[in-house]
């Protein structure tokens, strides 16, 4: 099964708010395995676009430490998954994370 997932990052770990990471790790996977990574910097942020933009990248999971409902239902109607609460760990890590089911979602970090 084939995944693309999307992880906001800040100084090369994830970004603990979502709408203003630096870059995104967008991460291709096949059979559970990890088959490529690219680095990529978001439009400037303004609220609701993401979903769309990262949609439109062909991303199908994000992982995030933070997000708001708003975004989560965004997210949800372009039929992405959405994991919040992720701990603080660089792409790699977590992607593996999601593909092998070991992934730890705790409190979702964005107040608003």
């Amino acid at each position: 099964m084939k995944k693309r997932i999307a992880i906001p990052l800040e100084n090369g770990i994830l970004c603990s708010h979502f709408g203003h990471c630096q870059q995104f790790a967008i991460i291709d996977a096949e059979n559970n395995s990890i088959s490529g990574e690219k680095l990529v910097t978001p439009p400037p942020h303004e609220p609701g676009l993401l979903p769309a933009w990262l949609a439109e990248k062909g991303v199908t999971d994000v992982i995030a430490g933070g997000m708001g409902q708003r975004a989560i239902d965004l997210f949800n109607q372009q039929k992405i998954n959405v994991f919040v609460g992720a701990p603080i760990k660089n792409s790699k890590e977590l992607a593996n994370d999601l593909l092998n089911n070991t992934l730890v979602a705790g409190a979702n970090y964005c107040d608003h």
